[in-house]
């Protein structure tokens, strides 16, 4: 076997005599060998060797035998695989050693090639059991819940306090704020974590299909059924599945799950059977739910049955404190991902980042940053790398509230940071910002007098606001930018 490195390889006998034929054996083979003369110094060095593969155990030790010192390995986090070995074996033994989760049992009188066939068969199981822990640690960095904001705080208290029960969570959200990270957060942290977790984005699949997608179908079901499938929840069974976007479900779909939900019972399409289920439910959706249900688009007692324990995810710009820490998480991983050097962004950039919008939440701000990662040539991306519409937008910077005496001064500041944002993105068009923010001309006006929103002509000179563009008008020449 091809080793990146050298496999470590610790002996754990008390026969002076055994431990030095294996020493010959293992180095002269290219292994780094240790040794421990009993159980006790052997779980100490196991706890001060780093990166050990592997551990040929004997079971007739002095003081507590092999079997016991095998227990306390495996319940090791990330154990090396264990051989036993033994002169005194017997097939009860060998097979209460491997129900323990020993590798494989030796006997004495040990001979060379049994010894070395036995070891890289081992050592290649515990080579590809830390590469599916590296994935599996990959994969469950990808997602990640990232933020130290006091809505995100609470978000993790409310995760913690909702996973470990069965109960179903609704989770509420703008698109791209992180919903489908808060559902595996939740099964991750649940009884239910090394089971399956099936995800449906309910609004990506056709009317047509979507019941054989939740709760499969027979063969001849329907044209193109050409054979037998199971259903989503058949495949979660034991385990969680997640309703993405629920509000997208027909109102036929939308009963037969309120039956999973009341019953635990599915009915494959094109068939009379009904098959149970244990599934948790965790849906989401971006929509408003109880506006749906006046709308006669979503049925009340679904809803009611789904929001049992609601969990809300927040948008960016109610967090934006969180953003330089995602831009840095998003760089870092997307550099070990693509095995790109990292790169970072300027005090400027990030202020730019942290001032915009970010509509599409965290899930743009990823894209944005992934973009700067490939398409920057330097290490560093400057404000001047940004795309433009991202420069470009002014933001809405909330007053520091640790700096505001009263409610009415927050309300005050926010709201004339509100306007001046407004105005900038309409080019100082009254008539056009007004709509926008849907209130008159008049009351605009008045607004800008309260908070003393000027138009700056040169430095310092001050213009009417009934000076302020109007629908169709040509800003005087010398106008131009909205002063604070």
């Amino acid at each position: 076997m091809k080793l990146d490195r050298k496999a470590r390889i610790l002996v754990i006998d008390d026969e002076e005599n055994i431990r030095k034929s294996l020493k010959m054996i293992l180095e002269y083979d290219g292994y780094i060998f240790y040794e421990a003369a009993d159980g006790e110094s052997g779980l100490q060095a196991i706890d001060e060797i780093p990166g050990l593969d592997l551990v040929l155990l004997d079971i007739h030790l002095p003081g507590r035998d092999g079997l016991e010192i095998l227990k306390e390995i495996r319940n090791r986090p990330f154990p090396p695989e264990v051989v036993m070995i033994s002169g005194q074996g017997t097939v009860q033994t060998a097979v209460e050693a491997t129900k323990l989760g020993a590798f494989e049992f030796l006997e004495k009188p040990l001979h060379r090639d049994r010894i070395l066939l036995t070891l890289r068969n081992a050592l290649d199981r515990n080579k590809l059991a830390r590469e599916n822990l590296d994935l599996r640690r990959k994969a469950e960095k990808r997602y990640e819940l990232v933020g130290n904001h006091p809505l995100m705080k609470k978000l993790w208290r409310d995760i913690q306090a909702v996973a470990p029960t069965n109960a179903t969570v609704l989770i509420f959200g703008e698109s791209g704020t992180g919903k489908e990270l808060i559902a595996r957060a939740v099964h991750a942290r649940s009884l239910r974590a090394k089971e399956a977790f099936i995800q449906v984005n309910c609004a990506a699949i056709p009317e047509e299909l979507i019941e054989s997608e939740l709760f499969g179908h027979e063969k001849g079901a329907f044209t193109g059924a050409t054979e037998k499938k199971p259903g989503k929840f058949e495949l979660a069974d034991g385990g969680t599945i997640f309703l993405d976007e629920v509000g997208d479900m027909s109102l036929k779909t939308q009963s037969k799950v309120l039956r999973v939900l009341e019953e635990g019972e599915v009915q494959k399409v094109g068939s009379n059977k009904i098959s149970k289920v244990d599934v948790r439910v965790i849906a989401a959706t971006n929509k408003d739910l109880k506006a749906e249900i006046e709308k006669n688009l979503f049925r009340s007692d679904l809803y009611f049955r789904l929001n049992v324990l609601p969990l809300s995810s927040p948008p960016l710009r109610e967090k934006r404190e969180d953003i330089p820490v995602l831009i840095d998480y998003f760089a870092r991983m997307f550099a070990e991902e693509n095995n790109f050097k990292v790169k970072t962004f300027s005090p400027e950039a990030v202020e730019v980042m942290t001032r915009c919008s970010w509509k599409g939440n965290v899930r743009e701000l990823r894209n944005v940053v992934e973009r700067l990662l490939i398409m920057t040539e330097g290490d560093r991306i400057e404000k001047s790398d940004l795309p433009e519409q991202i420069r470009g937008e002014k933001g809405v910077v909330l007053p520091d509230a640790s700096k505001v005496q009263s409610l009415k001064d927050f309300r005050d500041l926010a709201e004339r940071e509100f306007l001046l944002a407004k105005l900038e993105a309409n080019g100082w068009n009254i008539s056009r910002t007004a709509r926008e923010i849907d209130t008159p001309r008049s009351n605009l006006y008045k607004k800008l007098e309260q908070y003393g929103i000027k138009i700056t002509a040169g430095v310092d000179e001050t213009v009417a606001p009934e000076s302020v563009k109007e629908e169709g008008e040509e800003s005087p020449d010398s106008a131009g930018q909205g002063g604070r």
